[in-house]
């Protein structure tokens, strides 16, 4: 059988100290701030992060370098036979086409995954490799597995500031004034391929049960057959709000009883570029190993 290194990146959400304990490698996905690069959780942790963000630090994002990947792969291939490599969304990112064109270099060894998964959902999709790699899959196979179920995802978020969104270039800057006056909260959501507006509310509880009331109608309609069998899971995130994160964890608890509950993960920091402090998002996605 061959060994199969199962590689990420940050964006998932899982922590370097999580990645030795599940036993992958994840790739700390690199930012910039004032105009010096960093790593996540390598060279800035969270709280340095937020710390400097309150200062009105210029924050973007950036992806792994060819270099980077193609070393990195290279010096896994010393222990194991083969790689599969997921990625963020190809849809939010230029990381996994890239990676697509990177791992033509490598013989049909490295197997890259094109799920339009990001954060929790993202997530969620490496905790279901790994139960296949311990059932004896194979890269390709799981690979063919994680990309056939890339719809059977939805995730939501609200922002607790329009200025990051602003600056992004995602709404206009009358928009972000006026929403900032009536302290309005956009609801957005995705399915991977792009974050779109879904709502917008006055209030975080009326952002919440928006969430909760879109989550309820997709699992009796798109997603029923999951649901009803068992194999969809509930996760929230957020930039900064843990404590608000935690709430609302018991909130979905009560409003779903029978759905599994797997994470309440920060975002990464190369998310939290975009929308800075103070989201709270909800997801849902498809877990077929969920027992495993």
């Amino acid at each position: 059988m061959k060994k199969i290194r199962i590689i990420t990146d940050s964006n998932s959400g899982i922590s370097q100290a999580e990645a030795k304990q599940l036993g992958i490698f994840v790739i700390p996905m690199p930012f910039t701030v004032n105009g010096e690069e960093f790593l996540e959780e390598i060279s800035m942790s969270q709280e340095k992060f937020y710390e400097l963000l309150a200062q009105n630090a210029d924050v973007t994002t950036s992806q792994p370098s060819q270099f980077y990947l193609e070393e990195l792969w290279t010096e896994e291939l010393k222990s194991y036979d083969e790689i599969l490599y997921i990625p963020m969304s190809s849809g939010l990112s230029a990381t996994c086409e890239n990676a697509k064109r990177y791992a033509e270099n490598f013989d049909g060894k490295v197997f890259v995954v094109d799920n339009l998964r990001i954060s929790i959902t993202q997530k969620e999709s490496v905790m279901e490799a790994i139960a296949l790699l311990k059932m004896g899959r194979t890269a390709s196979e799981i690979k063919g597995y994680l990309e056939s179920t890339k719809d059977k995802n939805s995730i939501y978020i609200t922002v607790g500031t329009l200025k990051y969104l602003k600056k992004g270039g995602r709404i206009s800057a009358a928009a972000a004034l006026l929403g900032s006056m009536l302290n309005a909260k956009p609801i957005l959501s995705s399915r991977g391929l792009k974050f779109e507006k879904y709502g917008l509310v006055l209030a975080l509880s009326q952002a919440k049960k928006k969430m909760i009331e879109k989550i309820r109608s997709e699992l009796q309609t798109e997603f029923k057959q999951e649901y009803d069998e068992g194999r969809m899971v509930l996760s929230i995130a957020h930039t900064k709000n843990e404590k608000e994160a935690e709430k609302f964890k018991n909130e979905v608890l009560k409003e779903f009883p029978k759905l599994s509950f797997h994470f309440v993960d920060p975002l990464s920091l190369s998310v939290a570029c975009h929308i800075g402090p103070g989201s709270l998002a909800l997801a849902i996605s498809v877990n077929n190993f969920q027992t495993l």
